[in-house]
């Protein structure tokens, strides 16, 4: 049991680490654009993140994928742009009671580029057979899980507060939270090391 808690909790600080905050500021343009209400569509979509994240884990650990480390660390903040971008495009309009099939497959397209990003030290943590490591990721995987349903949460609240005291509307809400995320990411993409080659 004690080994559970080991790698949930590995889970859980890959998400909420302070200097890995690139996750949080997706899951912040992943969630801006929906309220409580919407709750049943925002878990079904972290849950396809946590997917895409683990499949990514598991491809990694097989040897079945490897991809060099300089660009997932590009990819994953254009992963994040895209992202608020789209919100930037979209917000204030009914798209987002569409057919969740088009954002859920680029969320476990994202999902697995994230979890590229984690691979290589994932690996490095586990010593042993590919299979002895299955447990120790569904594990990790549930740590992330609700990781990312935290980070959900706290945006969500955000949003209430914010919507309820300062009567912003959730358009103008998605808009500036989008904002801000695009302007956090695109130093992280100018500064990548892909640049340098």
């Amino acid at each position: 049991m004690s080994d559970f808690w080991i790698y949930f909790k590995i889970g859980l600080n890959h998400v909420l680490d302070i200097n890995g905050y690139d996750h949080v500021l997706f899951l912040i343009a992943l969630t801006v654009p929906y309220a409580f209400k919407d709750w049943k569509r925002i878990l079904l979509l972290v849950t396809i993140f946590t997917i895409g994240h683990t499949l990514a884990l598991m491809l990694s650990v097989f040897n079945i994928v490897t991809v060099q480390a300089n660009i997932v660390e590009f990819l994953i903040p254009i992963t994040i742009l895209i992202t608020a971008f789209f919100n930037l495009f979209t917000a204030g309009k009914s798209s987002k009671q569409e057919s969740i099939t088009f954002i859920g497959a680029v969320t476990i397209f994202f999902g697995v580029i994230h979890g590229l990003g984690f691979s290589n030290y994932f690996k490095e943590i586990l010593p042993g057979k590919p299979t002895d490591k299955l447990w120790p990721l569904l594990e990790f995987a549930t740590g992330i899980e609700v990781a990312q349903i935290i980070v959900v949460l706290v945006v969500l609240i955000l949003s209430f507060i914010v919507q309820t005291l300062f009567r912003f509307n959730k358009r103008d809400f998605t808009l500036t939270m989008s904002a801000f995320v695009i302007g956090v990411v695109i130093p992280l993409i100018i500064e990548s090391p892909i640049w340098k080659r």
